[in-house]
């Protein structure tokens, strides 16, 4: 118990934290532990824990996206088009459209980062900029409602008690969480991704296909950020082109607060479901005492600022560090 604790030091940190917020949370509102608000907030918050696990693994690269929310609203829209016209479809073709659809979107940025040697966040910038853009021309920003009833049914899949039940897309993020964190800990893959955002030219002396590493990293998050979208329609019931845009900081904050580094080459799901955890809770306990949304905002800013903070002191320290040494071994 004390090496995992070692070893997963910032996952036992934040859980504390957050035992603590829930705890301080309980006492001040005495419906936030009621099985109607738990079951709310992760229902609510399963997408963001599906955005989160994808993006996990391109920060683990040393990758940065913060496009996949537009991505996922392109990717409803595309899946809403593709369904209708097959005359409803089914879960499966629902998933098949989205996951392909989302890799795609995914591969545009990996060719772009990769092909060009452009910097990943100027890169996720543009396409953001271009697929928001593209989307509300051709919509002219209208929603679809018509859509099919297995999409909008709302599916429980286990029972809190008192009026509160865990819903499909909380199964899909556990499925989600489960087959990143089999991607990133069990298979050659994932040690070559962490390898790769750790050291990029260590890695590649080292026979990592780094190219490879950046296709995978992306595709991955265009995945999850499709899977993500057709599950926000069955918590809306409803595709609507502009409603996601704003929650790609939301995500971002909470994988940084579980412990991924911007830098690379670090972060676990466990840390990323706790992260986007807290950031709901604390969202959840400043709504239920009352506190101003603009509150909210200034935290996630806080957040981000502390840890691009870190991360940038932490950078310095290795190149410190790395020039005593080479300093070092020249004077023997």
């Amino acid at each position: 118990m004390r090496d995992y604790l070692r070893t997963h030091e910032g996952e036992a940190r934040i859980f504390i934290v957050l035992v603590v917020l829930a705890l301080f949370l309980g006492f001040a509102s005495p419906s936030f532990f009621s099985a109607g608000n738990i079951a709310s907030l992760l229902n609510n918050n399963a997408v963001n824990v599906i955005w989160a696990v994808g993006l996990l693994v391109v920060l683990i690269t040393g990758g940065i996206d913060i496009s996949f929310a537009v991505g996922a609203s392109v990717v409803q829209y595309l899946t809403a088009l593709a369904l209708l016209a097959l005359d409803g479809g089914n879960w499966l073709l629902g998933v098949l459209f989205a996951g392909a659809f989302g890799v795609a979107i995914g591969c545009i940025n990996a060719t772009l980062i990769a092909g060009f040697r452009i910097i990943s966040i100027v890169v996720t910038i543009a396409t953001f900029n271009a697929l928001f853009g593209l989307l509300m021309f051709t919509t002219s920003g209208k929603s679809i409602y018509n859509l099919p009833d297995w999409w909008t049914d709302r599916v429980a899949v286990l029972s809190l008690g008192d009026g509160g039940a865990l819903t499909l897309p909380v199964a899909a993020m556990v499925a989600a969480m489960a087959a990143t964190w089999f991607l990133i800990s069990r298979t050659t893959i994932g040690r070559q991704l962490y390898a790769f955002g750790d050291n990029p030219e260590g890695a590649r002396r080292a026979g990592v296909a780094t190219v490879r590493m950046q296709f995978i990293a992306y595709s991955w998050m265009g995945m999850m950020a499709g899977i993500g979208g057709l599950m926000q329609v069955n918590v809306a019931q409803e595709v609507v082109p502009n409603a996601l845009i704003g929650r790609e900081l939301d995500v971002l904050a909470a994988v940084v607060l579980g412990g991924a580094r911007l830098g690379g080459g670090r972060g676990s799901v466990l840390g990323c479901f706790l992260g986007v955890l807290l950031v709901a809770v604390v969202q959840n306990g400043l709504n239920l005492l009352g506190v101003s949304p603009y509150a909210f905002k200034m935290v996630i800013g806080l957040t981000i600022l502390a840890a691009i903070s870190l991360t940038n002191v932490g950078l310095v320290a290795r190149l410190a560090g790395g020039s005593r040494r080479r300093g070092h071994a020249k004077t023997h």
